[in-house]
């Protein structure tokens, strides 16, 4: 089976790929599809989102809500250490540090970029962050993900 990457750089060349890369990243988990996420690229050891600012994902202040904020850094991180995670391994989020900068309104762009040196077996700490259309920084998060080996296939 194609990996996430591989899917990802087939289906950005046709006509609505990116889309299509989301809808299948929302039946995956399907949790992320209620952001509607938006991608913008995804490389090894990279990923770049965009969330529109809809009624959808807003809080009672008006701005996008902090469940909001970290499902799509939970995802754009996820997303970044799966490209280049062995296909012998597998991950799982286990904790999320955040600061919340200032208030995130308008579309919001999301970026985890690190080393792939970094990964490994054990806790891995990946960094994302969430700037505005101006560029400015709202929101910050460092995930550790415990990444495992993959149990061997059950023979039936």
């Amino acid at each position: 089976m194609a990996s996430i990457l591989e899917r990802y750089q087939r289906l950005k060349k046709i006509p609505g790929g990116r889309f299509i890369f989301a809808k299948l990243v929302g039946l995956s988990a399907p949790f992320f599809s209620k952001i509607r996420p938006i991608f913008i690229d995804l490389r090894p050891a990279y990923c770049e989102t965009q969330m529109k600012d809809r009624r959808g994902v807003r809080n009672h202040l008006g701005t996008i809500n902090a469940g909001a904020l970290c499902s799509m850094a939970e995802m754009t991180g996820g997303l970044a250490l799966d490209s280049v995670v062995p296909s012998s391994m597998r991950w799982i989020p286990k904790t999320m540090a955040v600061q919340y900068i200032a208030k995130a309104t308008g579309t919001i762009t999301a970026v985890s970029e690190f080393k792939p040196s970094i990964v490994k077996e054990g806790d891995v700490v990946i960094p994302i962050v969430v700037s505005n259309n101006a560029g400015a920084t709202v929101f910050t998060a460092d995930i550790t993900f415990y990444v495992s080996k993959k149990p061997p296939k059950k023979v039936a």
